[in-house]
Formats: structure tokens, C-alpha cells, sequence
């Protein structure tokens, strides 16, 4: 049975209070997880050691009664050891599939950016199909299915690069960074006697999830944001200092991302604002910036946020009654 738009919005909020119990003074990028959950996306967080990416995604599966896997990449792990494989049974004279970590629900896929590509691409087939496909057969993946991959932005040697392909693949790219003095305090005290991911509860059901994610497929979207959307990922293949610019996966991502942060918000509808608040963490890792501005130390957020700035937005009123 669907959800309404105040279940939704209710349900986001008993999962937001109850990840707040473990990470700290991170409201925003835990609201882009939730997001990134209702959308049946997966999420990249690149951030420095010890700020908590693997806590977030450890909290997030306990807090839904989700299994949790967690597979460190690392320049020897092979595509099998993520996958799974076939192995023959002596006794029953017959190939049997042992799984690998992959089958699960919610999957940490710690410093991603350490194995080969060939083991990166491994996930690709289980991101966007759900699924994985050994020796001719497809095995289905656990309902909700969510991947977050970590990767340190400063270590660089012995890594391998997130190819275009492996990128596009995930819905948006976060970072949690430092705690303010205040927040770090506070997360002393609380881990003072025992880590607070010890006692954290599952509050919501698996279906109460999955009921979500079909609910906010009926967020309504108006023509006017819905060409926002579009001209903001043509905008990124025309602009001067962009090589790549985003794929068409791109734009579903902002479409399907602000109708989930319009439940989030407790709206049936669409703001261009929501939109807006999504652009980066949804395109500037989908976009190559080129040389030229690469010598000009531009980034792909600050050549995004530039594109952001030359388009007027819609009209920000619904065109339809809302319920």
C-alpha cells in the first residue's frame, strides 16, 4: 500500500532522528542519504578518513532492519570476490552459486576507488539492473538496494579512478567533513561509555521503505521545472569549460531527487528550489571539466554552481491543486 505525502514525510523523519543519535551535526547529508534511499539511488561519499562514512552507512541498515555488507576494495580483490561464483558440489555432481558480499541490502563499498577497474565494474550491472548475472544466470537482489561507496579525496597513490561509467551510476556524491567544536564535544560525550550505533533500533519496516519509493513517483513535477531540469543538464554539454558534460541519467536524477525532497518536505509538488539545492551533489561528478579550466583551478561544483547562476528560474508556483 502506497504512502501519502505526510507518511512520507513522517517516515523520513523517524529515520533522520534516529540516524542523528549516531552522526552528529550532519543534518543535510544525512537528509541527501534518505533522498538518495527514496529514490532507489546509490550515493558517494567522498570525504577524509574518520568523519564517519562508514558509521552512516552502518546506522542507515540497522535503523531500517536491513542486512549490511561491507567490502573493502583493494588492488587484489577480484570481480568473484564481490559477485560471488559458481563452485562444483562433488556430491550432487552439480555447479552451485556462492554468493558474495554483494547480495545484500545496503552495501558499504569502503575506498572504492582502491580496487581495479575490472573489480569496479563488478557493481555496475547490480547498480543499475538490481541484479548480477553468473555464468549465464541472473540472480535478483534484496528489496531496497542501496550502495554507498567511500573514497578519500586526498590519498592518491596506489588508487585507480572511478571510470565515467562507474560514476554515472551513483546518484550523488556527499561529503560530511569536520564537526564544529560544539558538535565534536557533544559527540565525545555521547560515545563516552559506548558507541550509540550499539543500541540504535530498526524504527521503520522494510515495506513501510519500499512503499516510499513508489510513493514519491507521484510528487507532481510541473512542465516549467520539468524543462529547468533539462536545461540545466544541456547547460553542462554547451558549456566552455566542461569536456563532458552530464548524461541523460543525469537529469533523471534531479527529477526523481526533487520529487523525494519535496515529500521530505512535506509538499505533493515541485519547487525549482529543490531543483536547485540538488544540482551539485546530483551533476558535478558527472561532468569532465577541461584543461583549460583545469589551469584556472575550477572545479566541477564551482563550474556547475556558474551554470546555476545564468539560469532565471520558473515560476516557483504550483500550476495544479495540490491534495
Amino acid at each position: 500500500m502506497d504512502l501519502n505525502v505526510t507518511e512520507v514525510q513522517s517516515l523520513c523523519e523517524r529515520i533522520i532522528g534516529n540516524l542523528e543519535g549516531v552522526i552528529v551535526g550532519k543534518r543535510r547529508a544525512v537528509e541527501l542519504t534518505i533522498i538518495g534511499l527514496l529514490c532507489r539511488g546509490h550515493i558517494l561519499i567522498e570525504d577524509v578518513p574518520g568523519v564517519g562514512k562508514t558509521i552512516l552507512a552502518r546506522s542507515l541498515a540497522q535503523s531500517l532492519g536491513c542486512t549490511f555488507n561491507r567490502i573493502q576494495f583493494t588492488p587484489d580483490l577480484l570481480p568473484s570476490d564481490v559477485t560471488g561464483t559458481s563452485i562444483f558440489n562433488q556430491l550432487t555432481r552439480q555447479f552451485e552459486f556462492r554468493p558474495g558480499p554483494i547480495i545484500g541490502q545496503i552495501i558499504l563499498a569502503d575506498e572504492i576507488n582502491r580496487a581495479t577497474p575490472k573489480t569496479q565494474s563488478a557493481l555496475l550491472e547490480a547498480m543499475e539492473e538490481h541484479q548480477i548475472t553468473i555464468d549465464g544466470v541472473a540472480h535478483a537482489l534484496p528489496e531496497p538496494f542501496m550502495v554507498i561507496g567511500t573514497q578519500n579525496p586526498i590519498e592518491y597513490e596506489g588508487t585507480f579512478p572511478l571510470p565515467e561509467a562507474q560514476l554515472d551510476r551513483f546518484l550523488l556524491r556527499i561529503g560530511l567533513g569536520y564537526l564544529s567544536k560544539t558538535e565534536e564535544i557533544r559527540m565525545v560525550k555521547n560515545q563516552q561509555f559506548e558507541h550509540p550505533i550499539q543500541s540504535l533500533k530498526a524504527i521503520v519496516s522494510q515495506d513501510e521503505v519500499l512503499a516510499a519509493q513508489r510513493s514519491i513517483k507521484s510528487v507532481y513535477v510541473s512542465p516549467a521545472v520539468e524543462q529547468y531540469v533539462v536545461d540545466i543538464t544541456f547547460a553542462t554539454r554547451e558549456n566552455e569549460n566542461i569536456y563532458l558534460g552530464s548524461s541523460p541519467r543525469g537529469s533523471l536524477g534531479l527529477y526523481r531527487a526533487g520529487q523525494a525532497q519535496a515529500a521530505l518536505r512535506g509538499r505533493d509538488y515541485v519547487l525549482p528550489d529543490d531543483i536547485k539545492t540538488l544540482v551539485e551533489p546530483i551533476l558535478a561528478h558527472r561532468v569532465i571539466v577541461n584543461p583549460a579550466a583545469r589551469l584556472k583551478k575550477l572545479t566541477g561544483p564551482q563550474v556547475v554552481q556558474g551554470i546555476l547562476d545564468t539560469l532565471p528560474l520558473p515560476d516557483s508556483q504550483p500550476t495544479h491543486k495540490t491534495r
